[in-house]
């Protein structure tokens, strides 16, 4: 039943109207919703576009159904979502799904623009594969970073250069709003938001007992935000930290990563190697205690770019780096970044201009990209001119 509502869905779409198919957003899941959305919303209420969105998210509504100018439509994980990858015909596909092209989604045997919208401030080269980016066509940067890293990259490895725009970070912007408008209430003591990545090596798995443990017998209140893969895959390990600490009224666990409460109500940001670090940092600018947890890398050769990941310049500019012998320390460490928050909070302010793009102005700035590459593209079909015919490098070095 589920494979034929999917088939009804792509015969829908490919019976719109060509102008109906310039723009084609794509979200795997609802956590990419935070990503596209504010892009759709602009090009659909500021710039008069009529915009597709595909998703594969299996439950939750489809988004903003019955909004003039969107066509939404549900098409989940298997061979029909294969075929409408396969055969796509629209102008541009706007997608924040990493390795095109690398697996069994590959790209369109039509000439598409592939335009891919970043879901995270980190670097490109240590936690995902070598060639994830290598099949995008354009790419909306978050900051210089990420322009060094593919350019380092289409040099070593004589690539056909991309369009990188300098875009920015509209969850970056959104945070910063929300810490505008909700300034944190004095609480009395400290609290402490432990977010950090997931997999094998993440805290939860490693250290996250004796960390949670030392944290409350300090008298720090723990917010515990486990990533939604780790909820996802080790459904056990949460419910089993859950069962010991959940008695205990400093401690909270909170199951959805979209929870901005939590950003607000805690005084800092405990974590591993996770890139939201640096959202929280930059976007609140509150401090992060890094757990020293091994590093996960999905690209062993990251070195050979000879660029230093953002993952690991964080750990020295945003905060200070906990051993994993040393977990009897987090409290102390925890008391030494609280008195130098307000010094932390000015320097992020410096850092945030340094490091990300286009600071409160990033989703027009994308968002007007996207409609420009859309009607190159469609020019380009009018005229019979090759994809990628006369593309303008936006902040490329």
């Amino acid at each position: 039943m589920k494979t034929w509502e999917d088939w009804k869905s792509y015969r829908r779409f490919t019976k719109l109207p060509p102008r109906d198919r310039n723009i084609v957003f794509y979200s795997e899941t609802y956590q990419d919703w935070h990503h596209l959305q504010p892009l759709i919303d602009f090009l659909i209420e500021r710039l008069s576009r009529p915009v597709c969105h595909v998703t594969s998210e299996p439950t939750v509504a489809l988004p903003s159904v019955g909004r003039g100018g969107l066509h939404a439509f549900r098409i989940r994980a298997g061979a029909v979502r294969t075929w409408f990858f396969q055969m796509l015909k629209a102008d541009v596909l706007v997608l924040t799904m990493l390795d095109l092209g690398n697996f069994h989604l590959k790209r369109s045997i039509h000439p598409v623009r592939y335009v891919y919208v970043f879901h995270s401030m980190g670097s490109t080269h240590l936690v995902d594969h070598e060639d994830s980016y290598d099949h995008y066509d354009s790419l909306l940067c978050v900051g210089p970073h990420h322009i060094a890293e593919i350019r380092r990259r289409e040099q070593l490895k004589g690539l056909t250069p991309k369009h990188l725009v300098a875009h920015g970070y509209p969850r970056l912007e959104r945070l910063i709003e929300v810490a505008r408008a909700h300034p944190r209430e004095p609480s009395g003591g400290t609290t402490a938001l432990l977010a950090p990545t997931w997999g094998e090596q993440s805290i939860l798995h490693v250290c996250g007992e004796a960390l949670i443990a030392a944290l409350l017998a300090a008298d720090i209140r723990v917010i515990m935000r486990p990533h939604y893969q780790t909820a996802r895959l080790a459904p056990q390990l949460v419910q089993r930290l859950i069962t010991r600490f959940g008695g205990d009224p400093r401690f909270r666990h909170v199951d959805r990563m979209e929870d901005s409460a939590s950003l607000l109500e805690s005084d800092l940001l405990v974590c591993d190697w996770s890139a939201m670090a640096i959202e929280y940092a930059l976007g609140l600018g509150k401090p992060v205690l890094f757990v020293d947890v091994p590093p996960r890398v999905r690209n062993p050769k990251f070195a050979e770019l000879g660029l230093e990941p953002m993952e690991m310049r964080i750990r020295r500019e945003l905060g200070t780096i906990l051993p994993l012998d040393r977990l009897a320390d987090a409290p102390r460490h925890v008391a030494e970044l609280r008195r130098g928050a307000e010094d932390f909070r000015k320097r992020t302010t410096t850092l945030r201009d340094e490091w990300v793009f286009n600071v409160g102005r990033s989703v027009e700035v994308g968002a007007r990209e996207i409609a420009r590459i859309a009607d190159e593209r469609a020019g380009a079909g009018a005229s019979g001119a090759p994809r990628g015919a006369g593309r303008r490098q936006v902040g490329s070095t």
